[in-house]
């Protein structure tokens, strides 16, 4: 009876099964999965680096354009400009993740980076307005490439490795959304800032924001050419009839780690689990897309309308340090911090600290010179790493809370969920800094105190969504 039992624990692994080669390899290597790990990481900060490169340039792009009558109007059009990506991807989320639970992670992931490659470089070379619009929502629709990395991260590593794997998701990503900017800061308007190294007559003067869409394309490019040699990890029994001959059971047994972990449930939309840490994702995606666009409006904007005066190389700055002090914070404290408190405590924590963090941002604002540059540093070093913690703890619940088979649809319809958020929040955001703008003078939170009044709302909401009953883990 014991050996019978012992002989149904066993695990077979099919031969032609990919995700079979993959839980070989983890049941046999009990280390980190460095190299795996890499490609994760540079897929997810691919991704991530168009999201929000724009932002630093997107006013003087919109202005260039001349479709705003008004100063004060641009923000609105900039919002247009910056939603396009998330409606883009919310449509077609759900699509790309059923397409990698049914025929495997890598194709997504290759068409996703091919995609970012193309209409990225597109973005750069626009001449109006609805051609930016258009390829934005291009490179949003055809990208399902976030939603299966997340699930590649978890698939690929021991479960006592998962927390370090979707750290490296959030990180990169988190990474993405702050180097982009920078990128789109220092490289944007080339032969103005750098006159000695481009000519007035060259592509970049005629086309000022193409440098650093090119820059990032051609890191996506260099990003395809790694992910040609991906090892995939979903499942694929159906096809195969026989055994590995190295293995000695004769029971054939699934052998992903969930299948004999968790039992699958069949309706996505009933994990609560699932659905309530992709709600407080959605409520905190909108948080985080809303400040990056108004953070990089407020830092260029003038005194006189309650910004910095900054210009888009000092945005640049500023968010290239934070880029570094969080992925320095990702990769050493925040795996102990999550093993000590759990997901749930961390992110909750975080969100409150972030709220106290943003009311200080208008106070911030009335100092100059080399104050005013250490201070705004700091602030936007501390925001980002909150930011993150939050996502990472998220990310671990939704991939926890499913089996292999289902993880890129869950994942798909997270990022459905968030993208409409995301898409949400640059237009309700540039709406928002817009009328600011106009009400310098208003007896309740006047100019920008109003902005960083609405995103702390957004995050309070989200906080307070974090306890029980809501936020529950699998």
């Amino acid at each position: 009876m014991a050996d019978s039992r012992e002989a149904l624990l066993k695990k077979v692994y099919y031969e032609n099964c990919p995700g079979c080669k993959v839980d070989q390899r983890k049941d046999t290597h009990e280390g980190i999965p460095i190299k795996e790990f890499f490609y994760v990481w540079l897929l997810t900060l691919a991704t991530a680096l168009p999201i929000s490169s724009l932002f630093p340039f997107l006013y003087f792009m919109i202005r260039d354009f001349q479709i705003a009558k008004r100063v004060e109007d641009i923000g609105y059009y900039a919002g247009y400009v910056g939603s396009s990506f998330m409606l883009g991807r919310a449509l077609t989320a759900i699509i790309w993740g059923m397409i990698a639970d049914r025929y495997g992670r890598k194709p997504v992931i290759i068409i996703g980076t091919v995609t970012l490659v193309v209409f990225n470089t597109l973005f750069g070379l626009s001449i109006n307005f609805w051609m930016a619009i258009s390829t934005r929502f291009l490179l949003g629709s055809l990208n399902g490439l976030l939603g299966p990395v997340k699930a590649y991260a978890v698939e690929v590593s021991r479960r006592e490795h998962h927390a370090i794997g979707l750290s490296l998701v959030s990180t990169a990503w988190g990474i993405g959304l702050i180097i982009g900017p920078a990128l789109g800061g220092f490289l944007s308007q080339p032969a103005e800032k750098y006159p000695n190294l481009f000519s007035s007559g060259s592509i970049f003067a005629r086309f000022p924001y193409f440098l650093p869409c090119l820059v990032i394309s051609f890191f996506a490019l260099v990003v395809l050419i790694t992910a040609l040699w991906l090892p995939e990890t979903l499942h694929m029994h159906h096809e195969d009839k026989g055994i590995n001959s190295n293995t000695d059971m004769e029971l054939p047994y699934d052998n992903s780690e969930e299948t004999s972990e968790k039992v699958s449930k069949e309706n996505l939309l009933r994990n609560w689990p699932l659905m309530s840490s992709i709600i407080v994702y959605c409520v905190f995606s909108l948080h985080d897309m809303a400040y990056s666009e108004i953070f990089s409006l407020w830092a260029v904007s003038d005194r006189k309308f309650g910004g910095l005066s900054f210009t888009s190389q000092d945005v640049g700055m500023v968010l290239s340090i934070s880029g570094l002090s969080l992925l320095l914070f990702q990769m050493t404290l925040y795996p102990m911090v999550e093993r000590i408190f759990g997901p749930i405590k961390v992110s909750r924590v975080a969100a409150i600290l972030s709220i106290l963090l943003l009311s200080t941002y208008t106070l911030i604002a009335k100092f100059r010179g080399i104050l005013l540059y250490v201070l705004i540093n700091c602030a936007s070093l501390l925001k980002n790493i909150l930011s993150l913690v939050i996502v990472t703890g998220l990310f671990i619940l939704q991939n926890n809370a499913v089996s292999q088979d289902q993880r890129g649809a869950a994942n798909g319809i997270s990022m459905m969920a968030q993208s409409i958020f995301k898409a949400v929040a640059p237009a309700a955001g540039g709406a928002i800094f817009a009328w600011s703008q106009k009400r310098q003078h208003a007896s309740f939170l006047p100019g920008d105190e109003m902005v960083f009044f609405a995103l702390n709302v957004v995050e309070l909401i989200g906080a307070l969504m974090t306890f029980k009953p809501f936020l529950v883990a699998a």
